[in-house]
């Protein structure tokens, strides 16, 4: 998400009128970066669990569940980093 999706959303959600479009698209930039990286955080720990799931199993597939969702957790953090 960049600055012009989230401006756009915000008109779309009728948070501008007018003249105080300028003074809020900072604060609202922020406030989208905090939800986005708090949205990535419970995806990662989504894949967390999964991972956790398959630590003691005997499955001869269960080493390949773990390193799936790891990857999947790193690929959501890597999302975040600027």
């Amino acid at each position: 998400m960049n600055r012009e999706d989230i401006i756009r959303m915000a008109r779309e959600a009728g948070v501008f009128s007018g003249a105080n479009e300028k003074v809020f698209s900072e604060s609202l930039e922020r406030f989208a970066a905090l939800v986005a990286a708090h949205e990535r955080e419970e995806c990662v720990k989504v894949c967390e669990r999964r991972a956790k799931k398959y630590e003691y199993e005997t499955d001869v597939y269960a080493f390949e569940h773990i390193a799936e969702a790891k990857y999947c957790a790193a690929g959501i953090r890597k999302r975040g980093e600027k």
